[in-house]
């Protein structure tokens, strides 16, 4: 019984953290943060080549361009920690061959052991309509690339499930793999930790779909306290061009480097375009207070300052918070 009970609330160590992190990361292309993520899970503990193997499985998940970009930020983290005298670990070499006379039966099993479904040849549905995916599903994914046991079925499960839930439109997958985890040992509890590190790394929204699937309360999209603020601006029309460069520039950093801030949207009046306006919408106070203090804010601020000839700060509440999340959807 305590067993069971330590198992239920096991919670995901470091190492695995950082690999959900660094699969999420992948899978939706976030090179910047995945560099930071990659150094993270070096220092804690990850190997060169455990790393290597979760980004050439991701092709697999999420394409080869985002596994390729991956791999090539990898290998530039590597070199960056060379030159600052940081020896990696290798670790466990990486299988490259894989001479069975069978691979399809080879992966059919794999897949097998690991749904605890039987796998018929060919797979019911798309393997009959499409024979060559459903050969290259299990000769190539559950023969070549998980004949290496330099990540355990476990953790390759934890890849998945990452980069899985970081992605739209794949929630039926998602949902299998989520199956899959748990024939490997994940737990309910693993999978909500893992939830919450998605919401860091990608969004609510994402982090949500794992949450539906294995039943726990999703994370409301937009907070009560959640500020909303028009700012009109005049600008002394000698400094409009100067002062437009600058603040594209400083709202764009807003917006990709600050979780905190959902939208810093410029604008100006096509009759006089020395009105600015600017929507602008953060998740609560605090991101807000956060953004007030960061450099490329402190900078526009004060490269700016003699440019702005009146300021207005107009605080709005939202008639429709449920419709928010969708108002940016079309421009995708």
């Amino acid at each position: 019984m305590n067993a069971q009970q330590n198992t239920a609330t096991q919670n995901l160590n470091t190492k695995e953290q950082s690999l959900v992190k660094i699969s999420s990361l992948t899978a939706i292309g976030n090179l910047e943060n995945l560099k930071v993520q990659l150094n993270v899970g070096l220092d804690s503990g990850l190997t060169i080549n455990e790393i290597k193997e979760a980004l050439v499985q991701l092709y697999a998940y999420c394409g080869f361009p985002r596994s390729l970009n991956a791999i090539n930020t990898f290998k530039t983290v590597l070199d960056e920690r060379k030159t600052k005298g940081i020896n990696d670990i290798e670790g466990k070499k990486i299988i490259v061959e894989n001479d069975v006379e069978e691979k399809y039966e080879q992966g059919r099993k794999t897949l097998e052991k690991l749904s605890k479904t039987p796998q018929p040849k060919p797979a019911k549905g798309i393997g009959e309509f499409a024979p060559r995916i459903d050969a290259f599903l299990k000769e190539h994914l559950f023969a070549d690339i998980f004949v290496s046991d330099v990540l355990n079925y476990q953790q390759r499960e934890l890849v998945t499930i990452s980069a899985l839930a970081s992605l739209n439109g794949v929630e039926s997958q998602l949902q299998s793999h989520i199956g899959i985890g748990k024939n490997t040992g994940i737990t309910d509890n693993q999978l909500e930790q893992l939830a919450d590190l998605i919401q860091e790394s990608v969004s609510k929204t994402q982090a949500n779909t794992i949450r539906k699937i294995i039943g726990k309360p999703l994370a409301p999209i937009v907070e009560n306290d959640m500020m909303i603020r028009i700012s009109e601006i005049e600008i002394v029309p000698e400094f409009l061009e100067e002062y437009k460069s600058i603040l594209k520039e400083e709202a764009s950093a807003s917006v990709k480097l600050e979780k905190g801030v959902i939208a810093i949207f410029p604008m100006y009046q096509k009759e006089n375009k020395s009105q600015i306006r600017i929507i602008e919408i953060y998740a609560d106070q605090e991101a807000y207070q956060f953004h007030l203090q960061t450099p490329h804010f402190q900078l526009y601020k004060k490269s700016t300052l003699k440019m702005v000839k009146s300021l207005k700060l107009i605080d709005m509440e939202s008639l429709d918070k449920e419709t928010i999340p969708k108002i940016f959807q079309k421009l995708n």
